[in-house]
């Protein structure tokens, strides 16, 4: 017995009835030899944490855009709370922590340059549509790897397909996912707007206070409580109902007064027309685009628009600024 098959027999001694087993995926698109060190999932996670797509989520928006400040979270550092909790809160209910990381780690890598206002700005001018999670799965699949993908298994696949919270994922490892990227992102936004000054503990309802906590390393550790607490010994990944509707009440406050905020909203507007405008740009010059796009057109048929997309939602926030002014800013001319 090697390594790997003595990992997946504890699996089978250590986790829950609920859990998902290595030993027992339902594989990969493309069969290879198994690795006689790592499990199935483990190496998953190993291809996900070397791609260039999650190198890339390091200088990409998750709510403030360029923000001036070292500590603002950013679409890596919020992929890597997002795992941390997911992780800490499968370790407890018994279920694959390897798994529940790699659909964490994975669940971002499509998202576009400057959050949710790239990804609304590619929805609206491409025919076929646009959906973060959608694109992250065809990261994987399709654009890394020089096109091959990273060939993961189903079961990281369809977390990753399925974190966003109108979806149900099939393992409870990508439900404990799915539900920790709501608690992530709700805590750390919260965290950064007051940073920022746009929100203070006085804005939070003194009732939500009183039944979360008193400040967001408290309502943190109350929602993570929760779901294990709530989740124990059931085949589905839930929270009560209380504390759920909380959740649910600081988010709305978080919209409010950070995410519909006038200075907020004046500025995605601007990363919404620029990214418009690249589109339509490198819809006219394909060739434009770096040469591993323009193979996907001539060796795999792909559509112009889907390449397009792949093209502008692999890009970081500075490197959609540079090409927007390489390509439509007047630069001057040379005098001698």
């Amino acid at each position: 017995m090697n390594i790997r098959e003595g990992l997946e027999e504890r699996e089978f001694e250590n986790l829950s009835p609920f859990a998902s087993y290595s030993r027992r995926t339902r594989g990969r698109d493309r069969q290879e030899e198994e690795c006689d060190i790592r499990t199935a999932y483990q190496r998953d996670r190993d291809r996900i944490l070397h791609s260039k797509s999650f190198r890339r989520l390091k200088d990409k928006t998750q709510v403030f855009l360029a923000p001036q400040g070292d500590h603002y979270r950013n679409r890596l550092t919020h992929t890597l709370e997002v795992s941390q909790i997911s992780r800490t809160i499968a370790k407890a209910l018994r279920l694959n922590e390897d798994l529940a990381e790699a659909i964490a780690l994975g669940h971002d890598l499509g998202h576009t340059p400057f959050g949710h206002a790239g990804e609304f700005a590619l929805n609206q001018v491409s025919r076929e549509g646009f959906a973060h999670n959608q694109q992250s799965v065809r990261v994987v699949e399709v654009l890394e790897n020089g096109g091959k993908g990273l060939n993961l298994t189903w079961e990281v696949r369809d977390g990753i397909c399925n974190h966003r919270i109108s979806t149900s994922p099939h393992t409870l490892e990508g439900q404990v996912v799915r539900l920790c990227d709501k608690i992530a992102y709700t805590h750390h936004d919260m965290d950064d707007a007051q940073r920022a000054g746009m929100l203070t503990e006085d804005d939070i309802p003194i009732t939500l206070r009183m039944l979360l906590g008193y400040d967001t390393k408290e309502r943190l550790n109350t929602l993570i409580h929760d779901i294990v607490d709530n989740s124990a010994g059931r085949d589905s990944i839930c929270m009560s109902k209380d504390i759920q509707e909380a959740m649910m009440d600081l988010r709305a406050i978080m919209y409010q007064n950070v995410y519909q905020s006038p200075i907020a909203k004046s500025e995605e507007e601007k990363a919404r027309s620029m990214l418009t405008e690249l589109f339509h740009y490198y819809m006219a010059h394909p060739k434009a685009m770096s040469k591993e796009y323009w193979e996907l057109l001539a060796g795999r048929g792909e559509p112009l628009e889907r390449v397009v997309c792949d093209y502008i939602s692999g890009m970081t926030d500075q490197y959609s600024m540079d090409k927007f002014q390489q390509l439509f800013i007047p630069k001057s001319w040379p005098v001698y």
